[in-house]
């Protein structure tokens, strides 16, 4: 006859293997949505190379950049309330392969209004990626183990940006018209989208749901049962704990100075680099996924403390970040440096810049509890996502006028703006779980 202890031990291994597998599983398919949105960076250099499309810094700026990111945002918000209603598994799924059709849909026109169009429905889409993936985690890993495996988890982002860079990298470099008949700004979205097809597939098979879909206990502490979700209560508690709570609100506005500063160096990475300094596209693009590969390294470290040394107040963490994402980003401004100093002090600043960036949905998930997750990371999203106003349009018009040296003085002035932001939160309370019962 089996012992209770040894149903229980099975139960813990089981647990422990489907949430590894959640985890790995979400962080690949969330790497993907990447393939299919940062491969604008590097066409983005391309295309302006390319005189018979007749486009501009500001114009790409604000289709690649601001009008995705609203349009993005709205989504992920919209979303977000659809995501805690849902199954993930079929819901991320579908929003992956969609804006894959997208980008092979924008790889094949040519006029600047058909451009904002398709990436206008590829940021509705992408909005689809992240709020099932922020209610998975939330349903799989405990409140006292989020900042750390929220944090490996978030290396998502740089891994499908630091990919889909040097793979594009390449594309721009040795699939040209000349190669292959084709420019090379289309391979850059025909490419990643078939990447994120094959992926989709995969994904599909590896995800499942909660915890009681594959017959194992929810996590405790997991609030009132889900299935009340379109009730009165459940809409007061959006209320009071997401739409009415100044915490909220707070990261909210934080995320904004943390987006313009990623979002800036990010997108225009490659083409500042080239017109500033005269790097040729390899050199540019493999100094811009050094920002993106080495903010995997600051988020876990960010994650990894946040949880052993300030007990969850990942707050404060988010302050020392933007200080030292701010100092880095002013050396680069400032100091006449060589490439390989110049790709050091880039990749310090994505290394603390992406600290912020993970940590961010970790207090709102913490503060709304699971029961609202994607809800109010979607929220945030509006604030996040609207820095591409900035980010995009404003950046690209700020170097047309005024030049490269400007814009690294304006990110300064965002990177300190961000500090002073989180730092509001300083004495926050790690979690709301609490209230919640």
């Amino acid at each position: 006859m089996t012992s209770t202890t040894d149903t229980s031990e099975s139960q813990s291994r089981r647990f422990r293997y489907w949430q590894w597998r959640t985890i790995i599983a979400t962080m690949i398919g969330y790497s993907l949505f990447y393939f299919v949105r940062t491969n604008a960076s590097v066409a983005t250099r391309v295309m302006l190379e390319d005189e018979s499309l007749g486009v501009n810094k500001a114009q790409l700026g604000f289709i690649f950049t601001t009008l995705f990111g609203v349009v993005y945002a709205i989504s992920k918000f919209t979303n977000g309330f659809i995501g805690d209603r849902v199954n993930s598994r079929a819901f991320m799924v579908t929003g992956l392969l969609l804006a894959a059709v997208c980008n092979i849909v924008f790889g094949f026109t040519s006029a600047l209004w058909m451009f904002g169009l398709v990436w206008l429905f590829n940021g509705w889409f992408q909005g689809m990626g992240f709020p099932p993936c922020a209610r998975l985690i939330t349903f799989w890993v405990p409140p006292n183990e989020l900042a750390t495996k929220m944090s490996v988890w978030n290396a998502s982002h740089s891994i499908g940006a630091g990919l889909v860079l040097l793979i594009c990298g390449y594309i721009a470099a040795h699939l040209g018209v000349e190669q292959t008949g084709v420019a090379a700004w289309r391979w850059c979205f025909f490419i990643p989208s078939g990447i994120a097809i094959v992926g989709a597939a995969g994904l599909w098979f590896a995800l499942r749901d909660t915890p009681s879909s594959v017959g194992l206990p929810e996590l405790s502490n997991a609030g009132k049962k889900q299935t009340n979700e379109d009730s009165a209560e459940f809409r007061r508690f959006l209320r009071e704990r997401v739409f009415f709570n100044p915490v909220v609100w707070i990261v909210g506005a934080g995320q904004f100075f943390v987006y313009v500063m990623r979002s800036a160096i990010l997108f225009w990475g490659p083409t500042f680099l080239g017109q500033q300094y005269d790097l040729d596209i390899k050199s540019s693009v493999w100094m811009t996924a050094g920002f993106e590969i080495s903010g995997i390294a600051g988020m876990l470290l960010a994650g990894w403390m946040s949880d052993r040394f300030f007990g969850g107040r990942a707050a404060r963490v988010c302050v020392v970040c933007m200080l030292l994402a701010t100092v880095a980003v002013l050396l680069f401004w400032l100091l006449p440096l060589p490439p390989l100093a110049m790709s050091v002090l880039l990749m310090a600043a994505g290394f603390c810049i992406y600290g912020p960036q993970a940590l961010g949905g970790v207090i709102t998930a913490n503060i709304v509890t699971r029961r609202a997750a994607a809800t109010a990371i979607g929220f945030t999203a509006l604030f996040a996502y609207a820095s591409n106003f900035v980010s995009g349009w404003g950046i690209g018009l700020l170097a047309e006028k005024c030049g490269w040296p400007v814009v690294f003085g304006a990110l300064c002035v965002v990177g300190l703006a961000g500090a002073i932001v989180f730092a509001l939160l300083w004495k926050t309370k790690p979690d709301g779980y609490d209230d919640n019962a």
